[in-house]
């Protein structure tokens, strides 16, 4: 009798303990890094001392975070990705600058992440719920938004501004310093060097747009009758007649109050004098 009450309360005593990182042992951490109680690391991780790894991140084996690099939760981050390391950058002058990554990001095969330079801002930031392929890179003071999709070998260079839902085909590259707005689709083996419209489609090895991304506006749940509109929009925009800042005015004018619209005009005028990826003209090859 005695002997089952010992073994009942002792099972109790086990189950109130306190949950504790998973943590492989061939996987190697700095005593300073901040795990989550549920955080999983697997073997031959390398994670570095100003790491902090939210709840339920998942490390699956030989990843390498480094840097003052923030991991939001529930990421989980395939073997060989390294991330928080030290800019590409020759201007980068050894400051503790960071790299954010937000939560439910997949994380796969060799990604890389760089922290941020201390004149770009000092951080590079990835929204929540990215989806970043094999080989993908994102370069030092990037600002990446929610839902982001980089397929394999998609790259960005320092300083790019990506949008919510911006789709990268495989092996595409973004210039430094471009902007690529909320919902653009960029398709494979496409190189771009000027600013992308929101819900554009960019194509060609130096980008240029060839229409609308269509499937990004249903998933966005935008109706048939809206997305005829932004397709009116675009047409007034890229083909009638006149200099493009008074065809720009034209549409803010004739669609004031269409939110989609909207989102690209005001995506336009942001950018000021930048360059913007237009359509190619029938003379082009």
């Amino acid at each position: 009798m005695e002997r089952n009450t010992w073994e009942h309360t002792t099972c109790e005593l086990k189950n109130d303990l306190p949950p504790m990182p998973s943590i492989h042992p061939t996987a190697c951490l700095d005593a300073h890094a901040e795990l989550a109680d549920d955080v999983e690391v697997g073997a031959y991780c390398v994670i570095g001392r100003d790491v902090r790894l939210g709840e339920g991140c998942r490390l699956i084996a030989h990843v390498h975070i480094a840097g003052v690099t923030t991991v939001g939760p529930r990421t989980v981050i395939y073997p060989f990705a390294s991330l928080g390391t030290p800019p590409q950058s020759v201007h980068y002058r050894g400051g503790p600058t960071r790299l954010v990554i937000g939560a439910d990001c997949q994380i796969r095969e060799g990604v890389t992440m760089s922290t941020g330079t201390e004149d770009g801002g000092g951080v590079t930031e990835v929204g929540e719920r990215g989806f970043f392929m094999a080989n993908s890179h994102v370069g030092h003071d990037c600002r990446v938004g929610r839902d982001v999709i980089l397929a394999n070998g998609a790259v960005l260079g320092g300083h790019c501004e990506i949008g919510d839902f911006v789709f990268m085909g495989g092996l595409s590259a973004a210039h430094q310093f471009t902007r690529i707005g909320t919902s653009a689709m960029v398709a494979g083996i496409t190189g771009v060097r000027s600013d992308v419209i929101p819900f554009g489609y960019a194509v060609g090895s130096l980008a240029y747009l060839t229409g609308l991304n269509v499937v990004g506006m249903k998933r966005r749940n935008l109706s048939r009758e809206a997305i005829h509109v932004v397709r009116r929009a675009y047409r007034d925009l890229f083909f009638a007649t006149g200099t493009f800042a008074r065809r720009l005015d034209t549409v803010e004018a004739t669609y004031a109050g269409d939110p989609t619209v909207a989102t690209i005009v005001a995506f336009v005028r942001e950018g000021g004098e930048r360059a913007l990826c237009h359509p190619k003209r029938q003379d082009e090859p």
